[in-house]
């Protein structure tokens, strides 16, 4: 029995007791500042490659925090940082903060913060980020470029030991000399061949530019300014090769009328040859191509650059290359010749300027004539086809066309800058394509104040699209739009231009740039 109140009594008092400790324990002050002996570590550190081999490092500084500056650790392929590359102080106000470092190289990368206030540094903070090929080449200038040899340009006094170009592995020792002045020829290459320079100390790569040899005259017909150009075609033989010399061709302008093969080219890219002429394009002309030439048609009448005309005809390829094509009135390229077919048309590294402003055709403009492909690349397009559209493949159907026999037309438009392209009559179509089995793919363009869309027409297969961006240009996502067809993956930003109203379209917007988006010239 007296066990029995013992034990009540003892569990009473603990309750008591329990209670009181409870109540002391809301009587305590609210902790405002937490005490710490060390500085808390940057967060949200994040790093990102910047133009090849610069990282530029950011993290998170909360308004709150005493860090006096940051001291940043690289190790160069070393995740245990056995060996630190290069440590610098950052202030919170430098942020984000860019790093040159060398190429092809995986860089650990830690910081911690440093107190104002004497507590300790704080614990590491690590990232990593891989850089790219280094690029100490300058862009090879058209001045540099010759049939049989190129001269190379890097940052002078580098730490460079060869050069070695490719197809061909012709290797280039670099003398003390080169090295400090940063210059060097190499010789022994191929004219009219694509090549890989590349610029290496050791065996690590600091550098690589590609760039295309002149043209090896050879069997070429050298053609000079003060020659007559109509004539000169005409007395050529059938598949030709006339190279230009550089100079204002005043001679002869207006109509050229071809009815075989032929090639026009300018001798020197970097000097273009200026002609004032257009282009008929009869039964015969099997392949046409120009390349490197200034090509303006402000003299030449009311009329396209290149007509197809001679019917029931089986063309070849139609290039159009390195060339300033400006100042046309109406279409690049049309083709309303009956039953004829054109293997290729393709536009490749040219600027396009004030080409079809008086709304009387279409851009690329493919009537009765089919076309099998369109291929327009690393190209800039600068107020053309106002009021009209792009890209134009009509349905014309046997015995004028070829619409439903089971040909299809394909159109590719890749690493394009269209500025001010079918606009101010809204809405007009990059992609008009009618005819009956077609295909299209718009990928790594920049389309820039436009009312333009990219189709309207039932007809038109659902375009493929990837990493394009648009400014200005709102119509190529507005789903209310009928039978619109938007691109899903678009992405809207400023490119930042240089200076769009002269043509200068270099970019300013970084992110264009990491993402090699529009024509590559202006990604600098």
């Amino acid at each position: 029995m007296k066990t029995k109140y013992i034990t009540k009594g003892l569990i009473a008092s603990l309750l008591l007791m329990l209670a009181f400790s409870g109540c002391e324990t809301f009587n305590e002050p609210v902790i405002e500042n937490l005490e710490v002996s060390r500085e808390f570590s940057p967060i949200g550190l994040k790093a990102t490659i910047r133009n090849q081999t610069t990282v530029e490092l950011n993290w998170t500084v909360k308004d709150d925090e005493d860090a006096d500056h940051y001291v940043v650790e690289f190790s160069a392929d070393d995740p245990e940082f056995k060996t630190i590359y290069k440590t610098l102080n950052v202030a919170p106000t430098e942020l984000p903060v860019q790093v040159p470092l060398e190429g092809e190289t995986v860089y650990s990368i830690r910081v911690k913060a440093v107190s104002a206030a004497g507590l300790g540094d704080s614990k590491w903070s690590v990232t990593t980020a891989t850089t790219l090929s280094e690029q100490l080449l300058s862009v090879v200038q058209d001045a540099d470029i010759e049939a049989k040899q190129v001269t190379l340009r890097w940052t002078p006094n580098s730490n460079v030991t060869q050069i070695v170009v490719n197809p061909g592995n012709v290797i280039h020792a670099i003398t003390p000399a080169e090295k400090t002045a940063g210059v060097a020829v190499v010789t022994g290459l191929v004219g009219e061949t694509d090549y890989t320079a590349s610029l290496f100390n050791g065996t690590k790569k600091r550098g690589e530019r590609t760039f295309k040899t002149g043209i090896d005259i050879g069997t070429g017909i050298l053609v000079k300014p003060e020659d007559d150009l109509n004539a000169k075609i005409t007395e050529a033989a059938a598949g030709s090769v006339l190279v230009l010399m550089p100079g204002d061709y005043q001679v002869f302008k207006g109509e050229i009328i071809l009815n075989k093969p032929i090639t026009l080219r300018g001798l020197r890219p970097g000097d273009k040859p200026k002609l004032h002429v257009k282009f008929t394009v009869n039964a015969g002309t099997a392949n046409l191509s120009l390349v490197d030439l200034d090509l303006e048609g402000s003299g030449v009448g009311d009329s396209n650059f290149i007509t197809i005309s001679g019917g029931s005809t089986s063309y070849g390829d139609i290039l159009i290359s390195g060339c300033y094509v400006h100042d046309y009135l109406r279409a690049l390229i049309y083709g309303n010749a009956s039953a004829a077919k054109v293997a290729s048309f393709t536009v490749d590294n040219s600027i396009v300027k004030n080409v079809n402003t008086n709304a009387q055709a279409d851009f690329i403009d493919f009537r009765n004539t089919y076309v099998a492909s369109i291929v327009v690349k690393n190209s800039t397009f600068d107020t053309c086809s106002v009021g009209r559209d792009f890209v134009r493949a009509d349905a014309v159907a046997p015995a004028n066309g070829f619409s439903g026999t089971g040909l299809t037309t394909n159109v590719l438009i890749d690493s394009c800058t269209l500025y001010k392209v079918s606009n101010t009559a809204a809405p007009k179509r990059i992609l008009y394509l009618r005819f009956a089995s077609n295909s299209s793919t718009v990928k790594n363009t920049l389309i820039v104040s436009t009312t333009g869309i990219y189709t309207n027409q039932p007809a038109t297969t659902m375009p493929t699209f990837s990493k394009n961006y648009y400014y200005d240009a709102t119509s190529f996502i507005d789903g209310t739009i009928i039978n619109n067809k938007i691109d899903a993956s678009a992405t809207t930003a400023n490119p930042q231009f240089t200076n769009a109203a002269t043509g200068d379209f270099t970019l300013g917007n970084q992110t264009l740039k990491d993402n090699r988006v529009g024509d590559p010239r202006w990604i600098k």
